[in-house]
């Protein structure tokens, strides 16, 4: 059985649930009492929510969905086993199709990382739209290091596992970024997908095209702060050591829910390890 199965009566029903914020156990809980296979009706749920988010983007004028990452199915497995480390699936969102995972790295690899980031540490950049350049802006008070492609064998071996964990070819991404946010840093909302209508928008997409997902991990726990939220959406994730946070988003535009913002650290420090997902190979 497929999404075409179910009546349009009830597909109207898993679209006023989902965009009330239920859970993807609740959408599937009718199809698993009328006997309906779990994959199945994981399967059926999510491609009616695609469908109706690509008809509203067509009515809407929106620019057209691209692939995206799709690694995290609808009351799926709690745990994945990947590079001899058990990663947990510690719950999800819809829309924005935004994902919380927990030992997606060890302690000792976050405290290898930064380490190995903490001497090349610069004043954080974001791209103008304008201009097409990297520029310090007082909306992102964080430091960051780019760490080189498969630079120490830890590297290649996280590389190797995000894109593993996120099912997205290793050459379709960004090199890790490790960020540095001391007390009162934080990254205020943006969104991580680049504004194909800038008028720089032709140096940021010539490098593999547009964005289309993050992870961001965790490498320590602050005392205070710092975490991870989407004010669309009213989500908030705290920031916690080798946990991550997953988000996609298929179109380059605000109707992916996917504004963001790295909240201020009140105590302590936050660093974080950040993946940027291309649509073709990067570079």
């Amino acid at each position: 059985m497929n999404a075409d199965a179910l009546s349009p009566e009830f597909s109207q029903w898993l679209v006023i649930q989902a965009q009330a914020g239920a859970r993807p156990e609740q959408l599937i809980a009718p199809l698993l009492q009328a006997g309906w296979d779990e994959d199945a009706a994981s399967t059926a749920v999510d491609a009616v929510l695609r469908r109706f988010v690509a008809e509203q983007g067509q009515r809407q004028g929106l620019p057209p969905a691209v692939p995206v990452p799709t690694p995290f199915q609808l009351n799926g497995p709690s745990q994945i086993h990947i590079d001899g480390q058990a990663i947990h699936v510690l719950g999800s969102s819809l829309h924005p199709r935004v994902v919380l995972l927990g030992n997606v790295l060890s302690a000792d690899e976050c405290t290898q990382l930064i380490a190995t980031a903490r001497g090349r540490l610069q004043r954080s950049a974001t791209f103008n739209a304008v201009t097409g350049a990297n520029e310090a802006h007082q909306s992102r008070t964080s430091d960051g290091t780019y760490l080189p492609t498969a630079c120490t064998p830890l590297v290649a071996r996280i590389e190797q596992r995000i894109a593993d964990l996120v099912g997205w070819p290793l050459e379709q991404a960004e090199p890790l970024q490790v960020l540095h946010y001391g007390p009162g840093a934080e990254y205020q909302p943006h969104y991580d997908y680049f504004d194909p209508d800038g008028p720089g928008a032709e140096a940021a997409l010539r490098h593999g095209g547009q964005r289309v997902a993050t992870l961001v991990t965790y490498l320590n726990t602050p005392l205070s702060g710092g975490a991870t939220t989407f004010p669309d959406a009213g989500l908030e994730f705290a920031a916690v050591q080798g946990n991550a946070v997953f988000f996609s988003y298929d179109r380059a535009h605000p109707s992916s829910r996917t504004l963001h913002a790295g909240a201020p650290v009140i105590a302590g420090e936050k660093w974080v390890l950040t993946r940027w997902f291309r649509e073709r190979r990067f570079g």
